[in-house]
Order: C-alpha cells, then sequence, then structure tokens
C-alpha cells in the first residue's frame, strides 16, 4: 500500500490535498472563517506595508547619511587648512570636537599628516585605533572618499579627504548608522503596533459584522429545524431588506406555500376518507336496493310466475289455459324489464358495445323517465370513440352530474355538451337548478359525489371545475383521451 501511495500521480495527490483543505475550511463557522479572512488580510497588510516604509526609509536615511558624510568632511578639510599650517593642534582638536558634537552620527574625526602621522582625534583617553589608517583613504585625483565598515556599533561609514590636495594632510571621519536604525526601529514599532491596533479593531468589526450577517442566518437555520419537525406556523424573522432579508421572505413564502399545500392534502386526504366511507355505504345500499328489487320485484314476479302456471297446468279447457299463459307472458316481460334496468343502473352494456355517446343518449331517455320534468340536452362532437377508460370515466362523471342537477339541483334543464380535439376531450354539463356553494360542500364532507368526480378527472392525468350560483350550476371536465387506468374501468 506504501508503495502504491508513492507512485500515485501527482494530479490526483494535488485534488486529494484539495479535498482535505476544502473539507477543513468547510467545518468551520462562518463567524470564524470571516474573522480569520479580515484578520489575515490586515496582517498581511499592515506587515506588507511596514516593511517596504521599513526598507524605503533605511535606503533614505543611508542615502542621506552619505551625502551629509561627503558634505562634512569637505567642508571639515577645508577648515583643517589653516590650524595645520599655523601649527596649531589645540585650534584644530576644538575643531574636530565641535564638529563631532554638531552631529549626532558622527562617531569619531581626525586629522593625519602627508607622513600618516595623527595630528589630533576625537577618541579621548581610549586611544587612537591605528587599524583605522589603513582602512581609508581619499583618492589620487582629490574630492572626498567614502568606505563602509562593521564595528561593534554597528555599520561605520569612513568618509576621508585630502587638506590642500593631500599637502597638509587628511582629514577623516566616521558616521554610525545607529541612530538612524533606532528611528527606523521607533517609525516601524509604531507601524506594528498600528497594524495590531487596526486589526483589533478589525476584528471588533469583523465580530459585529459576522454577527449581524450570521444571526439571521442561525435564526433561518432554526426556523428550517422548527419545520423540518413539522411546524409550519413558524415564519423567520426579516432582520433588513438585503439579501439575507430576501431569503427570509422567500423562505416564508415557501413555508406558507407548504403550510397551504399540507392543508389542502390533508383536506384532500379527510375527503378521500370520507368518499371512501360513502362509497362503501353506497355499495352497501346499492346491494340492498338490487336485493330488495330481486327480492320485491323480480321474486315476486316469478313466485306469481310459477303459481300462475300451476293454477294453468290445473285448468280444464284450452280457453282459460290461453288467458292465463298471456298473463304469464306479460308477467315475465315486466320481470324482464325490470332485469334490464338493474343492469344498465349497474353497468351499460352499450357503454362497451357502441360507446361513450350511445350510453349518454340512451340515459338521457331514461333520465325522462326517472325524474320526470327534466329535459336532458345531449350535444356530442366527438371524432371516434375514446379509450374505454376515458369513456367510463366521462360517463360516470356525466352521470353524476346529472343525477346531482335532478336530485339536488331541482333543474327543469341539462345542456351536456362533449367535444373531442388536439388529444383532448372537454365536457360541459350546465343546468339551471338552484346552485349551491361547492367549497362549503367539500370543507363540509357533503360533496362525495363531486369528490368522486374530480377523482376520476384526476387520475386520468385531467382536471375538473365546477362554478355555482342562484342561476344553476356548470361542471368543466377536460382530460386527455389516452389514459388506460385499470381502477376507473369499473
Amino acid at each position: 500500500m506504501r508503495v502504491l501511495a508513492h507512485h500515485l500521480p501527482t494530479h490526483s495527490r494535488r485534488g486529494r490535498w484539495m479535498e482535505q483543505t476544502w473539507a477543513l475550511v468547510g467545518g468551520v463557522s462562518v463567524r470564524t472563517k470571516i474573522l480569520g479572512i479580515v484578520l489575515a488580510l490586515t496582517t498581511v497588510l499592515g506587515l506588507g506595508i511596514t516593511w517596504q516604509v521599513r526598507v524605503v526609509m533605511e535606503r533614505v536615511f543611508i542615502d542621506e547619511l552619505e551625502t551629509r558624510g561627503h558634505s562634512v568632511i569637505s567642508d571639515l578639510a577645508a577648515r583643517s587648512a589653516d590650524p595645520i599650517l599655523l601649527n596649531d593642534t589645540f585650534a584644530l582638536y576644538q575643531l574636530l570636537t565641535e564638529t563631532v558634537a554638531n552631529h549626532p552620527d558622527l562617531r569619531y574625526a581626525f586629522v593625519v599628516d602627508p607622513d600618516d602621522h595623527v595630528l589630533a582625534h576625537t577618541f579621548g583617553e581610549n586611544g587612537f585605533p591605528i587599524a583605522l589608517l589603513e582602512l581609508n583613504s581619499p583618492a589620487t585625483g582629490g574630492g572626498s572618499h567614502h568606505q563602509l565598515y562593521d564595528s561593534n556599533e554597528g555599520p561605520i561609514h569612513d568618509f576621508a579627504a585630502p587638506i590642500l590636495d593631500g599637502r597638509a594632510g587628511v582629514t577623516r571621519l566616521g558616521l554610525s548608522e545607529a541612530r538612524l536604525h533606532g528611528v527606523v526601529n521607533a517609525v516601524t514599532g509604531q507601524m506594528l503596533l498600528t497594524t495590531l491596533v487596526v486589526a483589533l479593531a478589525g476584528i471588533a468589526s469583523a465580530m459585529g459584522l459576522t454577527w449581524l450577517l450570521t444571526r439571521p442566518i442561525l435564526d433561518l437555520v432554526t426556523t428550517t429545524r422548527r419545520v423540518g419537525a413539522g411546524d409550519l406556523t413558524v415564519r423567520a424573522p426579516h432582520w433588513a431588506d438585503d439579501e439575507i432579508g430576501a431569503l427570509a421572505d422567500a423562505f416564508n413564502q415557501m413555508v406558507a406555500d407548504l403550510d397551504a399545500s399540507h392543508e389542502a392534502v390533508t383536506e384532500k386526504e379527510l375527503a378521500r376518507s370520507r368518499l371512501l366511507e360513502r362509497l362503501i355505504a353506497a355499495q352497501e345500499e346499492e346491494r340492498k336496493r338490487i336485493a330488495r328489487e330481486l327480492h320485491d320485484g323480480v321474486g315476486q314476479a316469478l313466485t306469481s310466475l310459477m303459481l300462475g302456471m300451476k293454477v294453468a297446468g290445473q285448468a280444464d279447457n284450452l280457453s282459460g289455459v290461453r288467458t292465463k299463459m298471456d298473463d304469464l307472458r306479460q308477467m315475465l316481460s315486466e320481470s324482464l324489464e325490470q332485469v334490464r334496468m338493474l343492469s344498465r343502473q349497474l353497468r351499460p352494456s352499450v357503454l362497451d358495445d357502441l360507446g361513450l355517446v350511445a350510453a349518454l343518449e340512451r340515459y338521457a331517455a331514461e333520465c325522462a323517465r326517472l325524474y320526470p320534468g327534466l329535459t336532458v340536452d345531449l350535444h356530442c362532437d366527438l371524432p371516434a370513440r375514446l379509450c374505454p377508460t376515458t369513456e367510463t370515466a366521462l360517463y360516470r362523471i356525466i352521470q353524476e352530474a346529472i343525477t346531482n342537477a335532478a336530485r339536488h339541483g331541482v333543474a327543469h334543464t341539462v345542456s351536456v355538451l362533449l367535444t373531442g380535439r388536439d388529444g383532448q376531450v372537454r365536457a360541459i354539463i350546465e343546468d339551471d337548478g338552484c346552485g349551491f356553494d361547492p367549497g362549503t360542500a367539500r370543507r363540509a364532507g357533503q360533496s362525495v359525489g363531486i369528490h368522486g368526480m374530480a377523482e376520476r378527472a384526476e387520475l386520468l392525468g385531467g382536471r375538473l371545475d365546477i362554478e355555482s350560483s342562484s342561476e344553476g350550476t356548470a361542471v368543466y371536465v377536460e382530460v386527455p383521451n389516452g389514459s388506460d387506468d385499470p381502477h376507473l374501468s369499473r
């Protein structure tokens, strides 16, 4: 494994390193990231500016020191000529002492004759360092000469200038960088202190900024957790009219939509439960009705038919038998019609044999007999037969709409318009009944039929809308032609 890791490609190792770095950075809080960025920028900027200022100041001070050294040594060489020519050693010593006293960076000054004998110096009781004599000398062409060397005090700039072109000797002086470095160090310390103060102020500002930025985010996280726990009444506080405020508003709108959707789903689930209960009860009532119809109608007719056949078998003359047989045939015909009526109510066979239009036409004709005083005006414009699922769903929806108009709306006229184009089938059922409030009926749980109609339309991928007023009710249905859901073919 160690050998394989050693032979990993460079880009793989780099990618793994970047992933680890990103994981480390991503695991730090936003507040820590902002504080780190502010502190890093302040530190880098302060140290960078401090270093640049220090370098520039050192270069300027050194240049100024060298310029001042050449000026002082030239002036000292010119003023040393008279005391040397007058052989006034004391005056020469005073001149050197005053020159050193007037220039704080000047560490020493001395004068030597053409034979390198020291005429005067400012070293005092410590004695003159003989090694200085060979360290520097003026140029042969005249003018001052500059030489840099290190001492126990630091770098020393030694300047040498001839007196009367070297005929009277050479004057020497040494300038130290110690004071200038002290100034540079003091300025550097001030700048570092300023950088520290700015860094502390930046950290304080960053902490305030991060509090302003992260507090709304933390509140949003808390709100999100409460929403995740199921509390859809909570809302995120709106702190300011900025991006975070816009995010809080968008989150609150999302929670409000989620709450409305949750309420709609809950209401729909309750409606489904009520619908299921009503459907089960309706099925049981339908079975009871069919059983009662079979028992009271068909059963009694068959019993009467059996007794009539028995009586006809005991008749003595042929005319009595024929009369009885005519009565039995009439009774049998009525029983057969009752059986057919029950069969059509359960599921019209014409819907499977001839299609939706024929089934609706037959049902419209039956409505005149089932609901006296009701007129059904049917208009169908379908180019071809629909798929069985769509035909069954539309038949049940239209049947339920007509039944509601007749039973509850007390309508006198129902108009049915059925059209199909562009892969969509549209049905409009209008009546002139008393109308009702669909929303109130749904919330009250009294709209099992409406829920059943809407369920059938939604399972086909369509929609159902109901508009109602005191002048009547209109049901709009639109479903695609091509859905084949086996659950709707019942």
